[in-house]
């Protein structure tokens, strides 16, 4: 039992990593590729400047995948998905012994 729990956190953890090293991946490539587009922008169409568009597109989802790497969920309060899960697991415990 100890060493499955241990197998379990090992995953746990090893997730977490993938996900904020995937988290920084994006934002190495936000800060290369939106310079790259500011200056296509400004170079060949300085008339309209288009490159907010997917500034601000990014952005957000680069505020999303930070959220999502680092456990921060405003809404939902810290370690709710931990908490979420052990719940519906007692409530699917007492129903079982209850049938």
């Amino acid at each position: 039992m100890e060493i499955n729990k241990r197998g379990q956190k090992y995953l746990k953890a090893k997730e977490r990593v993938d996900k904020i090293k995937g988290f920084y991946g994006n934002l190495v490539s936000y800060c290369i590729v939106i310079p790259f587009l500011i200056y296509i922008n400004l170079r060949f169409v300085p008339q309209f400047h288009w490159f907010w568009f997917p500034i601000f597109g990014w952005g957000m989802g680069l505020i999303f995948h930070a959220m999502d790497a680092f456990q921060y969920n405003p809404l939902l309060g810290k370690n709710w998905e931990e908490r979420k899960i052990k719940e519906l697991m007692e409530e699917d415990k007492r129903k079982n012994n209850w049938e």
